[in-house]
């Protein structure tokens, strides 16, 4: 267990159970989280251990055996050498590193291994290759969404593990004592981990806010989102119990839609992006339009240049974007709407775009409790690349990047209601 943290709706330990049910054999998931997760702070691992107990719970209650496991006793050879299973079972993740580390297993294991794209809702596979726009995703998925969007079974394991236990660490162990991690960035007191919470947002925006997602989701001022996205990154919960929800929900079709579309067409895009190109969080995965727009304007004059501590700091003349940076920072999260100002406005001020680019993914995956996450990278893409977007008309320092302004928004929400939300209790720095 890995990108999928959660005992329940979850399809690797489901094909799991299945085939140790037609071996009558017993079923260990194992857990063992590392300190060296590229990026990866106190703040996104105190959300993550939040989030043992449930899955211990929902483990056990399908009469398999949680095994969880601290750096350095995290070996995975160590343990199948105790246990001697007979297959072992992972599920994907199209990050790089985390995709390396499969590798590696799948090279080192002297048993059958298999991985299961556990969190989207349409099998990665299908796509095949990088798409660039939205709909030719959303026309592939159309006729696919009621084969995928159905119940789990969530079967139990026949057969217990029986005689001594592997050995396992208690779910309340401090996983990061003696750790050598960053500790510069406070847990977020805004999300607690773990699928409990994230079934009770669930509700929570299918039953209060659904019903007007069309028409508040870009209000960030009113918050009318789900806010899940630090469960789905950390795999709390996933997209298919998300859609299920939806798709029962007491809402008007036209904002189930809507939701969905964001959900699955958009969401499992970014995954798409991340699979197949290797410069998902680099400048150089912008396509040969952008490429040469960026170019011919990156001399252009900036009215404003700061520095990456000054916009970590949130020291600019600018009090939206601080606002939106002041938010990210306190509560690890911002709103999908401020996140594309936020990082266009980077691009804006920096000495140049590659700058930009490297300064968003790095302030991004720092603070954000779903940073180091496809969505994440699928949007700076958006922002500053033009990634997924058309070209705009020319104008200084974006070229045809499409712009946002601080004007602009205003005329969409309330921004002065947003301002005194996120800075009314004064500046964290």
């Amino acid at each position: 267990m890995q990108r999928s943290q959660r005992g329940c709706d979850n399809h690797a330990l489901d094909v799991a159970i299945r085939e140790a049910n037609a071996r009558k054999l017993p079923v260990i998931v194992f857990f063992a989280p590392v300190p060296f997760y590229p990026h990866a702070n106190v703040r996104h691992y105190t959300l993550l251990q939040q989030g043992i107990n449930d899955i211990q719970r929902d483990v056990e209650a399908r009469n398999c055996t949680f095994v969880l496991r601290r750096y350095p006793d995290h070996s995975l050879e160590k343990l199948i050498a105790e246990v001697r299973p007979a297959l072992l079972i992972g599920d994907e993740n199209p990050m790089r590193e985390p995709e390396h580390w499969r590798e590696v297993v799948a090279k080192r294991v002297k048993l059958p291994f298999l991985t299961v794209d556990a969190d989207v809702v349409v099998p990665s596979s299908v796509l095949g290759k990088e798409m660039y726009a939205a709909h030719h995703v959303r026309t592939k998925f159309a006729p696919l969404l009621d084969e995928f969007i159905v119940p789990f079974e969530n079967p139990c394991a026949k057969v217990a593990w029986s005689g001594k236990r592997p050995e396992s660490i208690p779910p309340d162990t401090d996983l990061t004592s003696g750790w050598q991690i960053d500790r510069s960035v406070a847990p977020s007191s805004a999300f607690a981990g773990g699928t409990s919470g994230a079934l009770r947002l669930l509700h929570e925006f299918t039953t209060r806010k659904l019903k007007r997602y069309s028409v508040d989701r870009n209000h960030p001022e009113i918050d009318g989102t789900s806010r899940l996205s630090p469960y789905l990154h950390f795999g709390h919960i996933g997209p298919v119990t998300v859609a299920l929800a939806v798709k029962n929900a007491r809402a008007p079709q036209k904002e189930k839609d809507a939701f969905l579309d964001e959900l699955i067409t958009w969401r499992e895009l970014a995954i798409n992006f991340v699979k197949y190109n290797p410069d998902y969080d680099s400048i150089e995965n912008a396509d040969d339009w952008a490429r040469n727009s960026l170019g011919e304007h990156a001399r252009d004059p900036r009215e404003h240049v700061y520095t990456e501590s000054e916009l970590e700091r949130a020291e600019t003349h600018d009090e939206l974007w601080n606002a939106a940076h002041m938010q990210m920072v306190r509560d690890g999260w911002m709103h999908n709407y401020m996140r594309m100002y936020w990082a266009k406005k980077i691009l804006e001020w920096s000495k140049s775009p590659a700058h930009a680019y490297n300064t968003a993914v790095r302030l991004n995956d720092k603070y954000e409790l779903d940073g180091r996450d496809p969505n994440g990278y699928s949007g700076i893409a958006w922002a500053i690349t033009g990634k997924h977007d058309r070209a705009w008309f020319d104008r200084p320092v974006f070229g045809k990047i499409r712009y946002m302004s601080a004007n602009a928004a205003a005329k969409k929400f309330d921004t002065m209601q947003y301002i005194q939300q996120q800075l009314g209790a004064g500046r964290l720095f």
